[in-house]
């Protein structure tokens, strides 16, 4: 290590807890890089007996409530179930985030498993994040434009938070249209086809973000991905058609529930500083955020690990259920003051809160 470098770690570990830094000139902290790989590795293979049975149960609670929700009588009981069916349900889709970054030999029958019980019904099948979310944590795209899961809210006017918020109420009902109408036309509509893929195929929030065209074995997964959360949108449609629309209108209000608590999730991830230039892999850190214990409510919001959001952009590979652990011996072996501590915060308000000063200040 240079004495430049020194000097510069050394300053950017001295700045108090949320002092301005342009993140996009931060330099690497080699010692926290190395510890985080060095500490780790014992723990950083998936474990199928954690993943499959918090999957399943994840799922089966979710439908069982939801079903709940809509047989139930009481307004009040179908309210309190439609909750659990959402939270639980919003666990169980969080799971495309582990397909996108575990090796896919790691857990034989998991991708297929998760497609066909919870991303297909659901209608966001695992190709939607599947070569969308890596782009996010490449070096030279994360904080750019060409980053599909960034926005400088931060940077931007107050309104666009409550915007960015209310937008997620709508989704459960734009993926119904999407897989029940526009992916049906665009089949024969190879305009359509192209504009559906490049735009509204992806979980991304950058609206300048066009997706490229799926090749090889992806391509094939997508076609049969499709094919499967077309089917069932069209299910869907027939089955409100024929017996009601109260059971669907019911999923959709628990699906929509369920993608505000990730679009909440999803606006403290990160604290939208970055001003568009490429950042080192401590700058995407310290623009990432890590609410650990003893915050009681972060595994309801940001469950399957991404409470652990910041640690995740340091070792995107490690599995969810690792995380925890890596935390505890990061903190303890860098101590008070370092780079890590900086991307510890104690909970969602204290966050939102944070954005939303940031954003007043904008003129």
């Amino acid at each position: 290590m240079t004495v430049q470098e020194t000097i510069d770690i050394a300053a950017t570990r001295s700045a108090a807890p949320g002092a301005a830094i342009k993140l996009s000139g931060t330099p690497d902290d080699k010692e926290m890089l190395r510890a985080a790989v060095e500490l780790t590795r014992d723990i950083s293979a998936a474990r199928p007996e954690i993943y499959w049975p918090d999957m399943l149960g994840s799922a089966a609670l979710g439908y069982a409530a939801l079903a709940g929700a809509i047989l139930a009588g009481n307004p009040w009981m179908a309210a309190g179930l439609g909750v659990i069916a959402a939270l639980a349900l919003y666990r169980a889709l969080l799971f495309i985030h582990e397909l996108t970054h575990i090796h896919r030999t790691a857990l034989p029958g998991f991708r297929f498993a998760w497609n066909v019980l919870v991303g297909i019904p659901v209608l966001t099948p695992s190709f939607m994040y599947e070569g969308v979310h890596t782009l996010h944590h490449a070096r030279t795209r994360y904080g750019t434009a060409e980053d599909p899961e960034y926005l400088p809210l931060a940077l931007m006017k107050p309104w666009s938070l409550p915007l960015f918020i209310v937008i997620a109420v709508l989704l459960p009902v734009g993926l119904l249209i999407r897989s029940a109408l526009l992916v049906p036309l665009g089949a024969v509509i190879p305009p359509l086809r192209k504009l559906v893929w490049e735009r509204v195929s992806s979980l991304s929030i950058n609206p300048d973000f066009r997706r490229r065209p799926p090749e090889g074995d992806f391509a094939r997964m997508v076609f049969w991905q499709e094919l499967g959360a077309t089917a069932w949108a069209l299910f869907l449609v027939a089955s409100a058609i024929a017996w009601g629309w109260r059971p669907l209108a019911i999923g959709l209000a628990v699906v929509s529930l369920a993608a505000v608590l990730n679009q909440l999730r999803t606006l403290v991830a990160h604290l939208w500083e970055n001003d568009g230039d490429p950042m080192t892999v401590t700058g995407q850190f310290l623009d990432s955020v890590n609410v650990p214990p003893p915050g009681l409510l972060a595994p309801l919001w940001a469950p399957v690990g991404l409470r652990y959001h910041a640690l995740h952009h340091l070792l995107p590979s490690m599995p969810y259920h690792s995380l925890g652990e890596a935390n505890r011996r990061l903190r303890a072996h860098l101590g008070a003051g370092s780079t890590y501590e900086r991307s510890n915060y104690p909970g969602l308000l204290m966050l939102v809160a944070k954005i939303a000063r940031s954003t007043m200040k904008v003129r």
